[in-house]
């Protein structure tokens, strides 16, 4: 019964998230929106995290299974994507270099905040 409420409650800042989503003027998708209200519950209090940690940690078990379906789709239009797929192929490793590069200085850069603050007491 545990891992039903905790998946529950997981659904409703989701279903919020699309709510926003569908009432905001804003081009950012529903999923971001769950995200970032579920950060700002956990962060306030609002949501304590015994509430939601395990259906989170297996959501996170699950989440290549989760691919697949994406992957079904790319392989059943393939006939449309044949002719651009070297494209295809150079921006998703052009963007996941940037992404891991970009992730790798802002970690930096909090280690380094974290640290001149951890000095400076």
């Amino acid at each position: 019964m545990k891992y039903v409420k905790q998946f529950g409650i997981i659904l409703l800042i989701t279903f919020l998230g699309e709510i926003l989503h569908a009432l905001l003027p804003i081009p950012v998708p529903a999923g971001i929106y769950g995200i970032i209200l579920l950060f700002a519950g956990l962060k306030i209090g609002l949501i304590p995290l015994d509430e939601v940690k395990d259906a989170s940690k297996f959501l996170i078990n699950i989440m290549p299974l989760m691919f697949i379906p994406a992957a079904v789709g790319l392989m059943d239009t393939w006939e449309i994507i044949a002719p651009s797929w070297l494209q295809f192929i150079l921006v998703t490793v052009i963007t996941t270099v940037v992404v891991m590069a970009v992730s790798g200085m802002v970690t930096q850069a909090v280690i380094r905040f974290r640290n001149r603050k951890a000095a400076g007491k």
